[in-house]
């Protein structure tokens, strides 16, 4: 597979903070309490339609058996914490592309961090390679535009340890929490350990992939070096597709949500509509 290391952002700083402020604003748009941004809500009673009510919360099974109308009534809303698993890890910044997969993760990391924040949900973010990064949930701005900041330089040169961190993670987290990992998910590990993470807590993976990876398939045995280690090794062209394919599935049996960003393809609607659908779904309007 053809590619080089990417060495730089292709957007400066301001563009880049404005590109990542419209990903933020896409993702708040219309978001009501949306379990995504870290708003946990629980059904307490149905009570008779007071004028000034909205009528999305109508208990359309209570004012039927009733004759007239009921909403349904909430508790307050539990802000989650979101922890932000961002991997830095070699074969993200491997690229065929003028954006690698690591650069558009921290674009996606930074917008999914402010609408969190615009929600007043406290933010976290676990750097999944060699080079210690963690920042503790905060609800402040300007930490996350320290971080990203600090994410934008690449050292091209660690090792994945997705397995290591989501396990580290999990065994400091006190309560519930909104886990999103973005990564390639070249760890083989990771998957067991994500899927007992998600009995806990809400997990969701941003997966991104480059062009180049996709056509490699089919293109019959190959030499090729891995990104991380410099190891030599021979696979089939296959192997990519039907790996991809086979990790897919796993993360349904495990009912974690996912979405795999190209790195050649326009994402940010893609996005907004996932997290839109995840929103809908809890609401059970789906």
């Amino acid at each position: 597979m053809e590619g080089h290391l990417d060495t730089s952002d292709p957007l400066d700083w301001r563009r880049f903070l404005i590109a990542v402020r419209r990903l933020a604003d896409d993702l708040s748009f219309g978001a009501d309490r949306s379990p995504f941004l870290g708003a946990g809500i629980e059904y307490v009673q149905s009570r008779p339609y007071q004028p000034g009510d909205s009528v999305r919360a109508i208990d359309w099974r209570v004012t039927a058996r009733a004759g007239k109308v009921y909403v349904k009534e909430y508790e307050a809303p539990k802000r989650l914490p979101c922890q932000l698993l961002l991997d830095t890890s070699a074969s993200m910044a491997v690229t065929s592309q003028p954006a690698s997969k690591y650069a558009l993760a921290v674009q996606v990391a930074g917008g999914i961090a402010l609408a969190c924040l615009d929600r007043m949900s406290p933010v976290g973010v676990l750097g999944v390679g060699e080079r210690e990064f963690r920042i503790e949930p905060s609800l402040a701005r300007d930490r996350v535009l320290q971080w990203l900041l600090r994410l934008r330089r690449h050292r091209f040169d660690e090792r994945t340890t997705l397995s290591r961190r989501l396990a580290e993670l999990g065994a400091t987290l006190t309560s519930r929490a909104l886990v999103v990992v973005l990564s390639d998910l070249h760890d083989p590990r990771a998957l067991p350990v994500l899927k007992r993470m998600a009995q806990l807590h809400d997990c969701v993976v941003i997966l991104f992939r480059d062009p180049a990876e996709r056509r490699v398939s089919g293109a019959g045995v190959y030499r090729a070096r891995e990104a991380e280690t410099g190891r030599a090794f021979v696979t089939h062209g296959r192997r990519e597709a039907d790996d991809d394919d086979e990790l897919r599935r796993e993360l349904n049996r495990g009912r974690i949500d996912h979405l795999v960003i190209s790195t050649d393809q326009p994402y940010r609607e893609r996005l907004r509509h996932f997290f839109r659908s995840r929103d809908l779904s809890a609401r059970g309007t789906r």
